[in-house]
């Protein structure tokens, strides 16, 4: 992560998350911003491969950030950093293409564990965050049918691996639970991700519930 985009407007957290940031990727440049107008602006002019982003700003929400990323550089990850774990902000931060979502209450070593994910591949979703997606596709009564999917084929291997990252389980953990290395359950995390078309945890978990996994 060489360029990193960091939206908080509250200084003493900026300086907070930004020693975090250097902590998980000493090389990286930070282009700090304090209001949804500026890191507009920044996006513009700077190719970021990360950005951090808060979604209670004084001019407006950090959601149109994470769209206008999706947009204009779909590459980059964007992570929510909030103390907002309500479904009112977490779904449609998701929907906008956030790549993971981070709570700020959590322990400080919590979320450094979390940005290192990013390096390994992996979605940094906080466990309640995680949780309340599940709780929220596991009481839809008739899931709506997404089409597209109607042909993918998952072998037994793979929807093994997609019911755990779908419940919330480090690739660490999936790797002990499966016997096998965690670089082996990466791959297998790529592999379905590309069957599904999906790009993040909370879709995984929404295709899980989709494809009838939690009923086995």
């Amino acid at each position: 992560m060489k360029n990193i985009l960091l939206l908080e407007d509250l200084p003493e957290i900026r300086v907070w998350l930004r020693k975090l940031v250097l902590q998980v990727f000493p090389d990286s440049q930070i282009s700090e911003s304090a209001r949804v107008a500026d890191a507009l602006a920044l996006v513009t002019a700077v190719k970021f491969d990360l950005a951090l982003i808060d979604l209670g700003l004084p001019d407006g929400s950090g959601v149109d950030v994470v769209t206008k990323l999706r947009d204009v550089q779909p590459e980059t990850q964007s992570v929510v950093v909030t103390i907002h774990d309500d479904d009112e902000h977490l779904f449609p931060a998701l929907q906008a293409g956030a790549f993971g979502y981070i709570l700020k209450e959590q322990a400080r070593e919590l979320i450094t564990e979390q940005l290192q994910r990013i390096s390994q591949g992996e979605p940094p979703l906080s466990p309640s965050i995680a949780r309340r997606v599940m709780a929220y596709f596991s009481a839809m009564k008739k899931p709506h049918v997404n089409t597209t999917l109607i042909n993918v084929s998952l072998t037994d291997r793979e929807s093994e691996v997609l019911l755990r990252v779908a419940k919330g389980y480090t690739l660490p953990e999936i790797g002990v639970q499966l016997g096998l290395s965690r670089h082996t359950i990466a791959d297998y995390v790529k592999q379905i991700y590309r069957k599904l078309n999906v790009s993040s945890r909370a879709e995984a978990a929404l295709e899980a519930q989709r494809l009838g996994l939690f009923g086995r």
